[in-house]
């Protein structure tokens, strides 16, 4: 197994995590890493290009939102609430229970 390059956690930048969080594709993709914990690169039910798909999990990773471990063919994304929730105490839960459109809240 090995995990792609991500930034340490002294080393997350608020403006890029919000930025990454910002985009209504990667913010599903992030609610739905916290509800069902980790998932392939690949989930189910969206109806999202894989390049697309591929660019915004690079994005997420990049931010320092997700870890992305390739198992063999797969790769395999995490999210990294911890370490956000150390760096920036309470955020990732507010953007989590924030409604969004199409969602009730």
């Amino acid at each position: 197994m090995r995990t792609l390059p991500q930034p340490h956690p002294e080393d997350f930048d608020l403006a890029t995590v919000l930025h990454a969080l910002g985009d209504p594709v990667r913010l599903q993709l992030v609610r739905r890493i916290a509800e069902d914990g980790e998932t392939t690169c690949s989930p189910e039910g969206l109806d999202v290009p894989r390049s697309t798909l591929s660019n915004h999990w690079r994005i997420l990773r990049e931010a320092g939102v997700v870890s992305v471990r390739t198992s063999g063919k797969n790769r395999l994304v995490t999210l990294r609430r911890e370490a956000l929730d150390t760096r920036f105490p309470q955020l990732l839960g507010a953007v989590l229970e924030a409604p969004s459109p199409g969602r009730s809240g």
